[in-house]
């Protein structure tokens, strides 16, 4: 009478890890992704990217190291440090500042250079 206790207890503990090992290979390896019934929104699609699974290289091997870090290391990702240092020898968060500064200004710039013009038209003068 034990032992067929025993041996029912393995079978349930086989097939739960059968169960648990199916879901995490299905999870780990499927194009459609966990929950394949819910749809995605546009952003949840467009920031997918970000999710993704990244090789990193072996700490040891240094040339491997610099090649991640100047293709981008971990930046963007959910899990990465922030402020890599890029080939140019710079910080990628600083540039992406400098360009939204950049960007902004030349916003700032047409707004004022437009109100000028308007300014000039209702005066009388001509400009294109």
């Amino acid at each position: 009478m034990v032992d067929w206790h025993w041996k029912q207890l393995g079978k349930a503990l086989l097939t739960t890890y059968a169960i648990f090992g199916a879901a995490w290979l299905w999870n780990e390896t499927s194009p459609l992704g966990w929950w394949t019934l819910k749809p995605r929104t546009k952003k949840e699609k467009e920031m997918a990217h970000l999710y993704e699974r990244r090789e990193f290289p072996y700490p040891g091997d240094e040339e491997a190291v610099r090649e991640f870090i100047e293709k981008g290391g971990s930046w963007g990702t959910t899990i990465g440090p922030r402020g890599l240092i890029d080939k140019s020898g710079g910080s990628v968060e600083k540039k992406l500042q400098e360009e939204k500064f950049e960007r902004e200004a030349k916003k700032l710039w047409l707004r004022m250079r437009n109100e000028v013009i308007q300014d000039l038209q209702d005066q009388g003068h001509e400009i294109e």
